[in-house]
């Protein structure tokens, strides 16, 4: 009778930790979300089996409650009004293998597909750019109602900062890597040229 459907949202929302659900909340109404990455493809791009293999590199015990959640989080890129996504990576991302050359090959196939959607941009910043205002990975969230969020990535957990002063640091952080990063046009042909050289 649709029980277990009206509690797929509540089992998804504690397969995440603690520390990281107010975060899923805020991302599932934001407007815009602005993400840079030094180290992974964002969690809303994410093929199955590149998210697996990044999971398992953790050598967590709850990786398919994990994983399953972290598809979920995509949803909010196929609803009726999708958040605007602009993601910069660092060159990084793509040079490190995460899983075989094929959850590659395709995970950067998903990035370029996602690219030609009206409401995503990416950008890479090459490593010919040289030193940057990316010192760790962080995402900053645009809401509906309400001020803008930074959610900064760390060692044992995330970090929530809603402290306008430090809002203001990450949005200069994102102008400037976005001044230093490729255009959306050229980090594409990187993207492509990447994948081609891991083709399966």
């Amino acid at each position: 009778g649709g029980l277990f459907g009206r509690l797929w949202p509540l089992i998804m929302k504690y397969a995440y930790p603690s520390w990281f659900r107010p975060y899923v909340e805020l991302e599932a109404q934001a407007q815009i979300i602005r993400s840079f990455e030094l180290r992974v493809i964002p969690g809303l791009l994410q093929t199955e089996d590149y998210a697996r293999a990044a999971l398992e590199a953790g050598r967590l015990s709850n990786v398919d409650d994990l994983l399953a959640a972290r598809l979920t989080r995509q949803d909010i890129l196929t609803r009726e009004n999708p958040p605007e996504l602009w993601i910069i990576l660092d060159e990084n991302v793509l040079r490190r293998p995460v899983g075989a050359p094929r959850v590659m090959h395709d995970q950067l196939g998903r990035v370029i597909e996602a690219s030609e959607t009206p409401t995503t941009v990416v950008q890479v910043v090459p490593y010919s750019a040289g030193p940057h205002a990316g010192v760790g990975s962080f995402h900053v969230l645009t809401l509906e109602e309400g001020p803008e969020v930074v959610f900064a990535d760390g060692f044992a957990q995330g970090q929530l900062l809603p402290d306008p002063e430090h809002v203001r640091a990450a949005l200069r952080a994102y102008d400037l890597l976005r001044a230093q990063a490729l255009s959306p046009a050229a980090s594409i042909d990187l993207l492509a040229t990447t994948m081609k050289e891991l083709q399966p």
